[in-house]
C-alpha cells in the first residue's frame, strides 16, 4: 500500500492549531503538531516530511525561518504559510524562499484543503521522478518496462542511450506492444523529465480537431472559441510530445508538423504571430512508414525529421519468455489494487498463455490478468478464470505428435484435462459432460496422471 503523506504543523495558537489538526484530519494523513518554531526544527531533524503549514508570526523562531530552514534540511518538502498578517511584502518573500503558497486569515477550510491536496501532489511528483532516476542509475534500465527478453533488453539500453540526446524518435510497434511507456521512459531519463510529457493520438481526432488540439487557437478565432487555448506544444514547451500512430496523420497537418520542427515555433488558429516552442517529439505508428513514404501517403521530409532514431518493439509472441515476468507483474498489481491476497498461478493456466498467440500483445496480457483477479476465489490464478475464448484456443492447439497430427490418446487426455477446469474438478459433473460413468472417466485420470 501507498505510504502515508506526513504533515507536520507548526501555530503557536492551540485553537488554531487545534482547528488544523481537524481540518486535515479527513484526509489519509500522518500529522504532528507542534506550538513553536523551536519544537519544528527538532522534529525536521529527526523525522522527513512532504508537508508543513507554518504560522508567520512566532516567538525565537518565526515562520520565514522554519521555511528556509525546511528548504535548507529537506528541499523536496512543499511549506504553506498561513498567518493573519497577510501583506504583499511578506507574501512575495515567502514565494521567494520556496513556499508552495500563502494563505491569509480568515481562510476558508476548503480552500486549506484543497491547498494541502495540491502540494502534496506536487511532492508526489518529486518523488516519483527522483525514485525514477535513481532505478535507472542502479538497475540500467526502466522500471516500467517490463521484460528480460534479450530483444527487450537491447531496447532498453538503446533508450538509455540515446535518452540524453534530445533528437527526436520514431518507435515502431505492433498495438499493445507498450510504444508510449518507452516514450515515457525516454522523457523521465531525459534532461527534459521535469518538464510536462504529453502524449496524443493522431488517429483520433479530425483534421480541423488535431490542428486545434497540437497548435491550438486565438479568442474569436472561429465561432464559439470564447477564449484563448494553448496548443499541446506550447503546454509541453521544454517537454516532449508524443505523436501516437503519425502514420494516420493526414498530407496537410504534416506540412504543418514539418514547419513546426523546422522553425521550432507554432502559429495559433487565427493568430498572426509565431510562439516560440522547445519540445522533443517522440513518434510511434504500428504502420510501415517507409511503405507509405514510397506510396506518397507520408512526406519523406517529415519521416527523416522524425525518424533521426528508430526504435522497434517486438511483439510479445517474439518474446513468449517474458509472459510469466509479465503475468506476476500484473497479478501483484491488480491483486493490490483490488486487495486480494493471491500468491500464484496455476501450471494449467500458464501453460494456456504460454502457448497463446497474444494478438494484442501485452496490453492484451495485461486485461486478461486484471480479469483474472477480479474472478479468482482464492489465492491461486485458476484456468477457469481465463476468457471461454481463450480456454478453447488452447483446446484447439493442442500439442501434436511428431506426425504434425495430434494422435487419439492426445486428444482425448487434453480434452478431459479441459472439460475437468471447466467443471472446477467437479468430477460427476465432467463424467456426465463426458458421457461416460465415473469409475471410467477416474480411470482414465490414472491413465492419463490428471490428478491434482
Amino acid at each position: 500500500m501507498p505510504r502515508k503523506p506526513r504533515i507536520l504543523i507548526v501555530e503557536d495558537d492551540e485553537i488554531a492549531r487545534k482547528n488544523l489538526e481537524h481540518i486535515l484530519s479527513r484526509g489519509d494523513y500522518h500529522i504532528d503538531s507542534v506550538g513553536s518554531g523551536v519544537e519544528a526544527l527538532r522534529l525536521l531533524d529527526k523525522k522527513a516530511y512532504d508537508l508543513v503549514l507554518t504560522d508567520l508570526r512566532m516567538e525565537k523562531i518565526d515562520g520565514m525561518e522554519v521555511l528556509s530552514r525546511v528548504k535548507e534540511r529537506q528541499p523536496d518538502t512543499e511549506v504553506i504559510m498561513i498567518t493573519g498578517y497577510a501583506t504583499v511584502n511578506s507574501a512575495i518573500e515567502a514565494m521567494k524562499r520556496g513556499a508552495f503558497h500563502y494563505i491569509p486569515k480568515p481562510y476558508k477550510i476548503e480552500e486549506v484543503r484543497a491547498l494541502v491536496g495540491q502540494a502534496l501532489e506536487k511532492k508526489r511528483l518529486k518523488d516519483e521522478i527522483r525514485e525514477l532516476r535513481q532505478d535507472l542509475k542502479a538497475k540500467g534500465g526502466i522500471p516500467f518496462f517490463v521484460g528480460k527478453n534479450r530483444k527487450i533488453q537491447e531496447l532498453i539500453q538503446t533508450v538509455l542511450r540515446i535518452a540524453p540526446a534530445d533528437c527526436n524518435v520514431l518507435i515502431f510497434g505492433e498495438t499493445g506492444t507498450g510504444k508510449e511507456l518507452i516514450a515515457r521512459a525516454l522523457h523521465h531519463a531525459s534532461p527534459r523529465s521535469e518538464r510536462r510529457f504529453v502524449a496524443f493520438n493522431c488517429g483520433a481526432f479530425t483534421e480541423e480537431l488535431l490542428a486545434n488540439e497540437l497548435f491550438g487557437h486565438e479568442k474569436d478565432a472561429f465561432t464559439g472559441a470564447t477564449s484563448l487555448k494553448r496548443g499541446l506544444f506550447e503546454v509541453a514547451n521544454g517537454g516532449t510530445v508524443f505523436l501516437d500512430e503519425i502514420g494516420d496523420m493526414p498530407p496537410s497537418m504534416q506540412v504543418k508538423l514539418l514547419r513546426v520542427i523546422q522553425e521550432k515555433a507554432v502559429l495559433r488558429l487565427g493568430g498572426t504571430e509565431p510562439i516560440p516552442v522547445d519540445v522533443r517529439i517522440v513518434a510511434a505508428t504500428n504502420k510501415d512508414l517507409k511503405k507509405l513514404v514510397e506510396e506518397g501517403r507520408f512526406r519523406s521530409d517529415l519521416y527523416y525529421r522524425l525518424n533521426v532514431v528508430s526504435l522497434h518493439i517486438p511483439p510479445l509472441s517474439e518474446r513468449k519468455d517474458d509472459i510469466p515476468l509479465l503475468v506476476r507483474h500484473f497479478m501483484k498489481k491488480y491483486a493490490e489494487h483490488q486487495g486480494k491476497m493471491i500468491k500464484g498461478v496455476s501450471d494449467e493456466m500458464m501453460e494456456i498463455l504460454m502457448n497463446y498467440p497474444f494478438p494484442g500483445n501485452v496490453r492484451e496480457l495485461e486485461n486478461i490478468i486484471e480479469r483474472a483477479v477480479t474472478l479468482a476465489t482464492g489465492d491461486t490464478l485458476q484456468a477457469k478464470d481465463l476468457p471461454e475464448d481463450l480456454r478453447m484456443v488452447h483446446f484447439k492447439a493442442i500439442r501434436t505428435s511428431s506426425r504434425g497430427l495430434p494422435t487419439l490418446e492426445e486428444t482425448e487426455r487434453e480434452y478431459i484435462r479441459w472439460v475437468l477446469s471447466q467443471t472446477g474438478g467437479n468430477k460427476t459433473r465432467a463424467a456426465e459432460i463426458l458421457g461416460i460413468d465415473r469409475v471410467s472417466l477416474w480411470r482414465k485420470i490414472k491413465k492419463y496422471h490428471l490428478e491434482g
